[in-house]
């Protein structure tokens, strides 16, 4: 498939996730990097976003919990450009209901070449690159290159 480019914007749409273990330490994260992520539009699964909302005072844009679909809702933003990277924080201990979605969405992530943390140390280096609050240019594929090459 051919690639194009993607102006990633200076303010980044982040996603935010967290298994039901892992919850804690998310918002734990949270709250250390509250400052940065307030100057972002956040996205969530239903529970973390709310969690998320509630311990910071941030609006958060929440899709359903992630086991009935909020999973696969945040795959689709990640499909359609509308969100720049995500941090996720998942147990890899813990085998889930639906990991097929979790799946998907980690896959959806590294098709469309965004950002992605599973941990805090990784969402730290992140959060203290310089890319974050400047516009970046990332390269994904042409997907309207290949509908076109379908007709």
């Amino acid at each position: 498939m051919d690639k194009t480019t993607r102006i990633i914007p200076a303010r980044k749409r982040i996603a935010l996730v967290a298994h039901d273990h892992m919850k804690a330490a998310l918002l734990e994260w949270v709250s250390t990097r509250k400052d940065q992520l307030a100057n972002h539009q956040l996205f969530g699964t239903g529970t973390t976003g709310t969690l998320v909302a509630k311990a910071t005072g941030i609006d958060v844009t929440c899709m359903l919990s992630g086991p009935m679909g909020g999973d696969q809702q945040l795959g689709a933003q990640i499909a359609e450009g509308k969100v720049d990277m995500m941090i996720f924080f998942w147990d890899p201990l813990d085998a889930v209901p639906h990991d097929p979605d979790v799946k998907a969405l980690l896959r959806l992530a590294a098709v469309w070449n965004i950002p992605v943390a599973c941990n805090s140390a990784s969402a730290d280096f992140l959060m203290e690159s310089p890319l974050l609050n400047e516009e970046y240019a990332t390269t994904v594929p042409d997907y309207s290159s290949y509908l076109q090459s379908r007709t």
